[in-house]
C-alpha cells in the first residue's frame, strides 16, 4: 500500500449526521471502522511515529464522538471544515490535544520509552545505543543489564551476566549485539561506518537444545545475518565466514568441543557462552578448546555461577577475563580454603572471622566482572512467589528389607570397612591388603570380568555403581531390575544383583526379571514416594492445578507414565527421545489445553528452554546431585508470565542415600551465596569439602554407604543448630542494642519468650491436626527449603555489615483451621504441618505482620498471595 493509500485509509468518515440522527450513531460504528484500518499494512516508518499517529487519530474520534452525543456538534473530523487530512499530523501537535489511548493499542508493551537507549557517554562518537524498536520492549533490569555488558565491551574485557533463570539473558545479548552493530537505528541517527571499521562476527556457544531458541530470539528482536554451525553442512558455513557473509554463528558446546580448532583460528568480535557453568572443569576438552579464542571480549550468561565449588568460580572467571582473580594457587589459599573452612559448624571464631573478610573481598572483586540479579529483586512484584518444599517420604516395609540387604552387599561393606586393620594381622588397612579386590561380591565380578586380578582403582572403582544401585532402590524397586535394552551380559548382572537384594521378598516383586504387567508397574505398594505422590495430585487436580512431574531417570518416567494412565489423568511427555522439532509442540498444546493435567518431563531433556508457565505446582521425584539441576526444573514453570503461587515439592525418601544427596545441595547452595553474594550462612555441617581431615557427616565413602534407617537425619541436623542459630539472634540484637539501635534487652528477650510461646503453641496444634495426615501420606518430615538455606543472610554494604531478614510476607503462611473446624487439612499444606518456619526475633516486624496473617487467614488464602495482590492493586483500591 503506498503511502497515500495509508492517509486515505486513515480519514475518519465525511458523512454530517443530523441531530436527530446523531444518537443513532453508535460508538460501535466508529471503533469498527478504525479497527478495519488496522489490518492494513503500515508505511516503512519508524515505529514510534506510527504509534503516535494511531494514537492522535483516536484523540479526534474520541473527542467528536462525545460532541456529537451532546449535540454540540454534527461534524465528523475530515469534513469541509475540518480542512484537509493530509496535515492532520501538525494541526494535532500544535492544538496539543492529547487523549487516552485507543482500546486496540492496550496489547502493546509499555515497558519502555519509544526512542533509542544511548548506551555510549554523551559526546562520544558514533553514539552506540539500542534500537527504539527493542529498547521499547525491555524491561528495567534488562536495560541495566545491556548497559553492563556494554560498559565490559569499552573496557575490552569479559565478563559474565548472572540473572536468574528466566529473566532474559538471550535477549538482554541480543540488545546488547544489535548496539555495538547499530542494527535498526533511526535513519537520522544511523552512523556510517567506514570500511576499515567494519567488525568481526560473533560467536555464540551454547547447549544444542537451545540453539532454535537463539535463532528464534535473533529473528524476532533483530535483523543479524544468523548462521548455525551444527550438524551437516558445516563447511559451507566456513566458506561463507571467511566471506564476511555471517555476523552470528551460533554452535553447541559438543560441536566446539570438536571442531575449537577450527573456529579459534577465525578472528571473532565478541564471543557468548551460554549457560556458562559448563566452563568449570579446567581439565575438560570443552574448556581447553574454549581458551583457545582469540579475542578477550568473552561473555558468560548462566543463573547458576557456581554449582559444587568454589574453585569452579575461579575457572569461569579465568576464562572471561583472564588473570582478574590471579594465579589457581594464589585462588585456593586466599579464598577457596578460608571461605570452606569458615563455614564449617564448629570453626573457631577466628576462622569465622578470616572468612568473612574473605568473602567481601571476592565479592568486591568478582562485582566489576559480574551482574548477578534474582527474580525477587527484579520481576518479584509481577509474580505471586514460589513455594520450594522438601518432603522426607517414608518407604515401604519392602523396600526398606531390600535396602538393608543392599547395604550388607560384599561390594559396599568393602567400601564401609575399607580403613579398618586387615584382619590378616598386617599393618595395611583392609583396601591396600586382602579387601582390595571383592571376587566374592556381585557387581565386583562384572565390572573386572575380563581382569580378574582388578585395577588401579580398586576397590574404588565400586562407589560410582553401588550409588547407581541405592538410588535406584530408593526411586522404586523396579528399577534395580534387568532392562531389556541393554546387553545380555549387563542383563544377567542386573539379574543376579537382584535376585541377592530381594532374597526372601523376590515372589512380591514377581522375580528377578522386569514386570510386564501394567498393573504391578503401577502399583503404589512398593514405592513409598509414590504413594505419597498418588494423594498429592488426587488433592491437586480437584483443585484444578496442573503439575510438572521431573525424574532423572527415563525408565522412572516410564513408570510414572503407566501410574498417571492408571489413575485417568490427562498427560504429556518429553525427554532424550523426543525429537527437537515437536518439543515446542508439545510445550504450547500443555499451555494452552485446559485437558492437559501433568507434564512427564526428563531432568536433563527438559532443564533448559521450556517455558510452561501454565503450571502453578511442580514435583521433582528424585534429586540431583548438582543443585542448579533440581532450581532448573522449578523454573520451568516459576518464570515471567506465571499468573500463580507455584508450590515445589522435592520428593525424597527417608532413610536412604538421597538425605545425603539433599544435604550436600544445602551445603553447595550455601558455599554458592556465600561467594558469589556475600552472603552469611547458617554453619549446619561439620563436612569441609575436599579435606580428608574434616570429613564430617557429609563427606566421605564411609558417609556415602551409611545406615540412616534408624535416624532422622536432615531433620536432626537442622534442629541441632537451632538453638545456637537463637542465640545467636540475641547476641545480634544485644549488639545492636548498644549502638543504639533495635529493642533493649530486656524488651528483646521479652519478646523472644512470647514468640517461643506462641511458637511451641502453635507447633502443639499442628501436630495434632498434622501427624495422622502425614502417616497417612507416608511422610516422615518436612520443611521448606528456602528456610533452611539462605534462611539470614548479611551483606556489606559500603564495609558496613547490614542484616536483612527474609521477609515473613514473602512466606505464605498457614494458620491452622478455628477450634471447632471439621475441615481437613489440605494435602497440598502438608509441609506446614509438620514443620514451622523459624520465628523472626524482631517484635516490630511481627506487629506489622499479624494483620496481613488474620486479613489472610480471614480470606482464605496465603499470605504472601494477598501481599502480591495488595502489591498489583491502585492505592484507591488497596484501601
Amino acid at each position: 500500500m503506498s503511502f497515500n493509500a495509508f492517509k486515505e485509509a486513515l480519514k475518519p468518515c465525511k458523512t454530517n449526521l443530523s441531530s436527530s440522527s446523531s444518537s443513532s450513531f453508535s460508538s460501535s460504528q466508529i471503533s469498527q471502522e478504525f479497527d478495519s484500518t488496522l489490518s492494513r499494512k503500515p508505511p516503512k516508518t519508524s515505529l514510534s511515529r506510527q504509534l503516535l499517529r494511531l494514537q492522535d487519530d483516536n484523540t479526534f474520534c474520541s473527542e467528536i464522538q462525545q460532541k456529537s452525543c451532546k449535540g454540540g456538534s454534527n461534524l465528523i473530523p475530515g469534513s469541509e471544515k475540518d480542512g484537509d487530512n493530509i496535515g492532520n499530523e501538525e494541526i494535532k501537535e500544535e492544538n496539543g490535544l492529547k487523549g487516552p489511548k485507543m482500546e486496540f493499542f492496550r496489547h502493546f508493551d509499555h515497558s519502555g520509552p519509544y526512542e533509542p537507549l544511548a548506551l555510549s557517554p554523551p559526546g562520544e562518537i558514533p553514539v552506540v545505543q539500542v534500537p527504539a524498536s527493542i529498547n521499547s520492549r525491555l524491561l528495567k533490569h534488562q536495560k541495566e543489564g545491556v548497559k553492563f555488558l556494554y560498559n565490559l565491551y569499552r573496557n575490552t574485557h569479559g565478563g559474565v551476566l548472572g540473572d536468574d533463570m528466566g529473566l532474559g539473558k538471550t535477549i538482554q545479548t541480543i540488545a546488547f549485539l544489535a548496539a555495538v552493530f547499530g542494527k535498526d537505528s533511526e535513519p537520522d541517527l544511523t552512523y556510517h561506518k567506514e570500511e576499515g571499521e567494519k567488525k568481526g562476527p560473533v560467536l555464540i556457544v551454547c547447549p544444542s537444545s537451545v540453539i532454535l531458541n537463539w535463532e528464534s530470539e535473533f529473528s524476532k528482536w533483530s535483523t543479524f545475518s544468523v548462521s548455525v554451525y551444527h550438524g551437516a553442512n558445516r563447511d559451507l558455513i566456513i566458506d561463507k565466514l571467511e566471506a564476511h557473509g555471517v555476523e552470528i554463528l551460533i554452535t553447541s558446546f559438543d560441536t566446539y568441543r570438536i571442531q575449537g580448532s577450527i573456529l579459534s583460528d577465525i578472528p571473532w568480535e565478541i564471543v557468548v557462552v551460554d549457560e556458562a557453568h559448563r566452563l568449570k572443569n579446567e581439565k575438560s576438552k570443552l574448556y581447553t578448546a574454549c581458551l583457545q579464542i582469540r579475542t578477550l571480549k568473552r561473555y558468560g550468561l548462566t543463573g547458576t555461577i557456581m554449582q559444587n565449588k568454589i574453585m569452579d568460580l575461579f575457572n569461569l572467571f579465568d576464562w572471561v577475563a583472564p588473570g582478574c582473580l590471579g594465579t589457581r594457587e594464589h585462588f585456593r589459599e586466599f579464598y577457596d580454603e578460608p571461605l570452606k573452612h569458615g563455614q564449617r559448624s564448629s570453626a573457631p571464631q577466628r576462622f569465622v572471622q578470616i572468612a568473612d573478610e574473605r568473602k567481601q573481598h571476592l565479592v568486591s572483586v568478582l562485582r566489576k566482572y559480574m551482574l548477578r540479579r534474582t527474580k525477587e529483586e527484579t520481576i518479584g512484584h509481577l509474580m505471586l512467589g514460589k513455594e520450594d518444599n522438601v518432603v522426607f517420604c517414608a518407604m515401604t516395609e519392602l523396600q526398606k528389607r531390600v535396602y538393608q540387604r543392599a547395604l550388607q552387599l560384599p561390594d559396599i561393606q568393602c567400601l564401609v570397612n575399607k580403613d579398618l586393620p586387615c584382619s590378616c594381622g598386617s599393618p595395611l588397612k583392609q583396601f591396600e591388603c586382602c579387601k582390595r579386590t571383592v571376587p566374592d561380591g556381585v557387581i565386583w565380578p562384572y565390572l573386572h570380568r575380563n581382569n580378574p586380578e582388578g585395577c588401579d582403582s580398586c576397590p574404588f572403582c565400586l562407589v560410582l555403581p553401588c550409588l547407581v544401585k541405592l538410588q535406584q532402590l530408593s526411586n522404586h524397586l523396579e528399577l534395580i531390575k534387568p532392562n531389556p535394552k541393554d546387553d545380555q551380559d549387563k542383563q544377567r548382572k542386573d539379574a543376579e544383583f537382584a535376585s541377592a537384594v530381594f532374597g526372601t521378598d523376590i515372589n512380591l516383586v514377581g522375580g528377578s526379571g522386569q514386570i510386564d504387567s501394567f498393573m504391578g508397574l503401577s502399583d503404589v505398594r512398593h514405592c513409598g514416594k509414590m504413594r505419597t505422590l498418588e494423594r498429592l495430585l488426587h488433592s491437586w487436580i480437584s483443585a484444578g492445578d496442573k503439575i510438572l512431574l521431573f525424574s532423572y531417570s527415563v525408565r522412572m518416567l516410564d513408570i510414572l507414565e503407566k501410574f498417571i494412565i492408571r489413575k485417568g489423568y490427562s498427560f504429556s511427555r518429553l525427554d532424550g527421545s523426543t525429537p527437537t522439532s515437536l518439543r515446542q509442540s508439545l510445550v504450547d498444546d500443555f499451555n494452552s489445553s485446559p485437558s492437559k493435567q501433568v507434564f512427564l518431563i526428563s531432568t536433563r531433556a527438559g532443564g533448559l528452554g521450556l517455558n510452561l508457565v501454565s503450571a502453578n505446582r511442580v514435583v521433582i521425584f528424585d534429586p540431583n546431585w548438582n543443585p542448579a539441576q533440581d532450581l532448573q526444573a522449578q523454573d520451568r514453570s516459576f518464570r515471567f508470565g506465571q499468573k500463580r503461587h507455584v508450590i515445589v515439592f522435592r520428593l525424597l525418601a527417608a532413610g536412604t542415600l538421597e538425605e545425603l544427596v539433599y544435604t550436600r545441595q544445602v551445603y553447595k547452595q550455601q558455599l554458592s551465596n556465600i561467594a558469589v553474594a556475600g552472603k552469611m550462612e547458617k554453619r549446619y555441617f561439620e563436612g569441609v569439602q575436599d579435606c580428608k581431615e574434616f570429613q564430617g557427616e557429609l563427606f566421605g565413602i564411609c558417609n556415602l554407604f551409611r545406615d540412616l534407617s534408624d535416624k532422622l537425619f536432615t531433620s536432626e541436623i537442622v534442629e541441632l543448630h537451632g538453638k545456637q542459630e537463637k542465640e545467636n539472634d540475641h547476641n545480634r540484637n544485644a549488639t545492636l542494642d548498644s549502638t543504639g539501635h533495635g529493642d533493649s534487652p530486656q524488651k528483646e528477650i521479652e519478646s523472644r519468650d512470647s514468640a517461643e510461646c506462641e511458637g511451641d503453641e502453635l507447633k502443639d496444634r499442628r501436630k495434632k491436626r498434622g501427624d495422622p495426615m502425614l502417616k497417612d501420606l507416608g511422610v516422615v518430615y518436612a520443611h521448606r527449603n528456602e528456610d533452611i538455606v539462605n534462611l539470614r543472610s548479611m551483606s556489606h554494604v559500603d564495609g558496613k555489615p547490614s542484616i536483612r531478614l527474609k521477609e515473613d510476607s514473602k512466606q505464605p503462611c498457614q494458620s491452622p483451621p478455628a477450634e471447632g473446624s471439621n475441615k481437613e487439612p489440605d494435602t497440598a499444606d502438608v509441609v506446614e504441618l509438620k514443620e514451622d518456619s523459624p520465628h523472626v526475633s524482631d517484635s516490630s516486624k511481627r506487629r506489622k505482620s499479624e494483620p496481613c496473617s488474620l486479613l489472610a487467614l480471614y480470606m482464605g488464602i496465603d499470605e504472601v498471595e494477598l501481599n502480591k495482590l495488595l502489591l498489583s492493586e491502585l492505592p484507591a483500591q488497596r484501601q
